[in-house]
């Protein structure tokens, strides 16, 4: 259950040169209390958010301290921080202007804080017009659209108040010639280790490129990659990416060598922590698709098995796919 004690909107406005520090919080009523919910539910379940831990001399860090001890009140806190975004952002050659959401939450009793960084997104809004001659109704351009609930928040963290571990999701920004996470290094002042998305999409493209490099079925090797995946995670909440490439090129040491070199290069060190539902959902089914244009779904669990599916090499170097003891099959729209 998520229960917003507090929120609170200042505003980053580049195109007119002005930002509009907010004295106030946000009058929760349903329609924001819904729109700040769906988006807080979101982001919570994004596999893109890094995890990262605090430096020790961190400002982020010391601030957030202060605001618990209620050395600052939450409009000064949040002032503080958006501050800290206002001056990095200025100094930006992609200097767009944005909202910037702070709220003081608690998801099932763990009080976290929360920042959004929402984009201004341009749209079409329309606008009434009282003229000499009666009403005239307009479209307009609007620059400031905030997303919409089925939308995603650009830039988001997450700080949970008491481990003080952080989650987020940044964006890289050109800042005086040099590529900077804002986010991570700029306000938080915290470390990043990789997400749980960029641990799958690591994995499978390790291990496809070891296959393609010894010549091997690279269909078979991404099968291979997300049943390791699936029974790693009916019995671990992390993925060890070096032990995978140990478990997928068991019977080959070169390509498991040549695996881990690969995983070492990308940043792959450590474990990474998954969220086990949305993993095990991604690697349940395997898709193929031929050049002939027939796609097939295939559960992971049966992929492997021949007594439900084979693969076949023929000899004139195209592939067959058999499928086995099939009592029914259902049209699908």
């Amino acid at each position: 259950m998520i229960v917003i004690d507090k929120a609170v909107l200042h505003i980053l406005d580049f195109n007119s040169g002005v930002t509009v520090y907010s004295d106030a919080e946000l009058d929760m009523q349903d329609s924001i209390r819904e729109f700040l919910l769906k988006h807080i539910e979101k982001s919570l379940a994004s596999q893109e958010a890094k995890p990262g831990t605090f430096y020790e001399d961190s400002s982020f860090k010391a601030s957030l301290e202060g605001y618990v001890r209620e050395d600052m009140d939450f409009i000064a806190f949040s002032k503080e921080i958006v501050h800290t975004l206002e001056e990095a952002y200025t100094h930006s050659e992609e200097m767009a202007s944005s909202d910037i959401i702070l709220c003081d939450l608690r998801v099932d009793e763990v009080r976290k804080i929360a920042l959004f960084k929402c984009s201004s997104h341009t749209g079409y809004v329309h606008q009434v017009n009282q003229t000499e001659t009666g009403v005239r109704n307009e479209i307009i351009h609007h620059y400031s659209i905030l997303p919409n609930l089925s939308q995603k928040m650009d830039e988001f963290a997450f700080v949970d108040v008491e481990s003080q571990a952080v989650s987020f999701v940044g964006k890289r920004y050109t800042i005086d010639g040099n590529s900077i996470y804002v986010f991570p290094e700029i306000l938080l002042e915290c470390s990043q280790a990789p997400s749980p998305k960029e641990a799958m999409k690591g994995i499978a493209k390790a291990a496809a490129k070891v296959a393609e490099a010894y010549g091997q079925d690279e269909v078979a090797t991404a099968a291979a990659v997300k049943s390791y995946i699936a029974e790693n995670m009916e019995h671990s909440e992390s993925l060890d990416l070096q032990e995978a490439g140990r478990q997928i090129f068991r019977d080959n040491p070169s390509m498991q060598a040549d695996y881990e070199a690969q995983i070492q290069e990308a940043g792959f060190t450590e474990p990474v922590l998954m969220d086990k539902e949305a993993t095990l959902k991604k690697v349940c089914r395997h898709k193929l698709k031929t050049d002939t244009g027939i796609e097939l779904t295939i559960p992971t669990d049966y992929f492997d098995n021949t007594e439900y599916v084979e693969f076949n090499n023929n000899e004139d170097g195209t592939l067959s796919i058999t499928l086995k003891h099939i009592s029914n099959i259902v049209n699908r729209a």
